[in-house]
């Protein structure tokens, strides 16, 4: 199952972005197919930070735009959203040790022991710092 990382939902989402076109092809193809596709919990949380955030984007999304965008993907009845297990905690602190992860790098170790808990195939993402996770295969979809 291919998880999708919160950056490529803001592409998606926000058209200003030079990357929109192949994030929103991206997120459609398989908010539209039959295969399951994931969102961790983390990444629709991230999502809805970045893009209302006046700092970030200016003007930033309104709130309720965001809600609905986030409802729109969560209305594709092949979306599996993952959210912590029993094992998600021993599989965090393993990932954090072994990648020496602090800071805001804590976040994406989250995310990826979310899914390596959850089975996860690929995770679609811009973020080279998943690299820091060699378990967890990672793939750019927004580049060939």
């Amino acid at each position: 199952m291919i998880a999708i990382d919160s950056n490529v939902l803001v592409y998606a989402h926000r058209e200003d972005s030079a990357w929109h076109e192949p994030a929103y092809a991206c997120v459609m193809e398989l908010a539209e197919g039959r295969n399951p596709w994931a969102i961790p919990w983390p990444c629709i949380h991230e999502f809805l930070a970045i893009v209302t955030h006046h700092r970030i984007y200016a003007p930033p999304t309104p709130l309720a735009s965001a809600l609905d965008q986030v409802q729109a993907w969560l209305e594709s009845p092949s979306l599996v959203l993952i959210c912590e297990t029993e094992d998600y905690w021993r599989r965090l602190q393993a990932l954090l040790r072994s990648a020496r992860v602090s800071g805001p790098q804590v976040h994406d170790a989250r995310v990826a022991a979310l899914c390596l808990d959850h089975g996860i195939t690929e995770l679609w993402t811009a973020d080279r710092d998943f690299s820091r996770f060699p378990a967890l295969k990672v793939r750019n979809p927004l580049v060939s």
